[in-house]
């Protein structure tokens, strides 16, 4: 799987959970379903959300995105369907070209770049280490609960 791939696969799913959260909003408040489908719709974009957030990071490490590029990524989950055309738009200017970065090319690397290196030498213990932090992250956002709005 290559930057470009893994990129693409996630914002895509990005854009499909926000379409089952909105789904979900509609059920709950149009049709008067009660909350199980912005439980289950909600649950999900935010499992997906956190997970682009930290592939969004690593894709941007491994292609030498500035900060301000890793930025509007960021926030690209946080605006509801605009993760493809962000994609689409780095895609074109050719940011997400080329393999995974296995060394540096440009002397000594730094503590990112190091961090990097290892996930992409162990994509699979990386993966399953990414699943579990994205899974705390997760578990301690659910117990916090929702944001409460003020009155």
């Amino acid at each position: 799987m290559t930057p470009r791939s893994l990129f693409r696969a996630l914002a895509v799913a990005e854009l499909v959970t926000w379409t089952m959260l909105l789904v979900g909003m509609l059920l709950e408040y149009g049709a008067g379903l009660g909350d199980l489908p912005v439980r289950i719709g909600g649950s999900v974009h935010g499992f997906v959300f956190l997970a682009y957030l930290v592939v969004t990071t690593v894709v941007a490490v491994n292609q030498r995105w500035s900060f301000r590029t890793t930025l509007l990524g960021w926030a690209s989950a946080i605006v509801p369907y605009t993760t493809l055309p962000f994609e689409i738009g780095v895609a074109r200017r050719r940011m997400l070209d080329g393999p995974w970065r296995r060394s540096s090319s440009s002397g000594r690397p730094g503590p990112l770049d190091r961090l990097l290196f290892v996930v992409v030498a162990h994509p699979l213990a990386a993966a399953l280490v990414g699943v579990v932090l994205v899974v705390l992250v997760f578990v301690v956002l659910l117990s916090v609960g929702p944001p409460v709005p003020s009155r």
